[in-house]
């Protein structure tokens, strides 16, 4: 029994629509350039895009790979610099302003050091002037004692310094 012969031509699979012959397998399939949506050229044999084994030049698993590793996509963003901020001012000895804040017995409540806990009770700030404030100074960083604030509001909520002659 002889191979029926396909005409992939101009057809999709997936991300993939094959453009052209790109030539035989060792078995002698029919290999097909396919353009990928992503723009990419592949070359796949006609029997893996049939039967949908192949469905991108690759750029799929990838895309399932960073979404598999990406908790909650906001790494890179305001938010997660300001929660990365108060970790490291209460935590760290050696950042400029522990001694205002982790130095003073200021912490973060075991729920906020979770970034995901702090942004579902925080959200975004209002606008990029607004930043993370504690009501009561001598508090810790927890949902009932933060708020968003931008720096006029913060200057009306600052302890006072003790200046020695």
């Amino acid at each position: 029994m002889s191979k029926i012969p396909y005409n992939l031509m101009g057809q999709r699979f997936h991300r993939l629509v094959a453009i052209g012959k790109a030539g035989k397998s060792k078995d002698k399939q029919i290999i097909w350039q396919c353009l990928c949506d992503c723009g990419e050229l592949t070359e796949v044999p006609s029997s893996r895009l049939r039967n949908g084994t192949i469905k991108s030049c690759g750029c799929l698993q990838r895309e399932k790979a960073r979404q598999a590793n990406t908790k909650h996509g906001k790494y890179r963003s305001k938010i997660y610099s300001i929660w990365r901020n108060m970790i490291t001012r209460c935590t760290n000895s050696n950042h400029e302003k522990y001694h205002d804040y982790g130095g003073r017995g200021i912490t973060v409540c075991k729920k906020w050091k979770i970034f995901e806990n702090f942004y579902k009770d925080m959200g975004d700030p209002p606008t990029k002037l607004h930043m993370l404030e504690r009501k009561n100074n001598n508090g810790n960083y927890c949902k009932r004692n933060c708020k968003w604030a931008t720096r006029s509001e913060q200057n009306l909520n600052k302890r006072q310094q003790k200046f020695s002659n």
